[in-house]
């Protein structure tokens, strides 16, 4: 991984993902937010229906984590779903104290996220 985007994964918060379609095999591309904990990097969603994005990373873990606010790159990359209770709640609590003010709507409660958000790890091939 080059400076810019070593960077960019340090400043930025929007990124595009592709994901490989769960049913029909084709490249699904989405713009999402992504987060850093702990030098590590997680994408969620808030709690409520179903994610194609989610289900398409369970299906096929393998997918690419476009930089393109502050550096354009291509990150090959691999999703591991968080579904431990205890590991949600640690990384959860921290990506939402992160978002102070965003996340006071009813059903947003912690609680709530753990329950009811998808949480995977990134990691970047190499």
């Amino acid at each position: 991984m080059n400076n810019d985007a070593a960077s960019a994964l340090a400043a930025d918060q929007v990124i595009d993902i592709t994901t490989t379609g769960r049913q029909t095999g084709q490249p699904r591309r989405i713009e999402i937010w992504f987060h850093r904990v702990d030098d590590k990097y997680y994408i969620t969603g808030t709690p409520g229906r179903p994610r194609s994005w989610y289900a398409n990373l369970l299906a096929h873990p393998q997918f690419t984590f476009h930089l393109k606010q502050s550096a354009t790159a291509d990150l090959p990359a691999h999703a591991r779903p968080i579904t431990d209770t205890a590991e949600r709640e640690k990384i959860l609590g921290r990506i939402l104290a992160s978002l102070a003010g965003l996340t006071t709507a009813p059903g947003q409660e912690p609680a709530a996220w753990v329950a009811g958000s998808p949480l995977v790890e990134v990691t970047f091939d190499n």
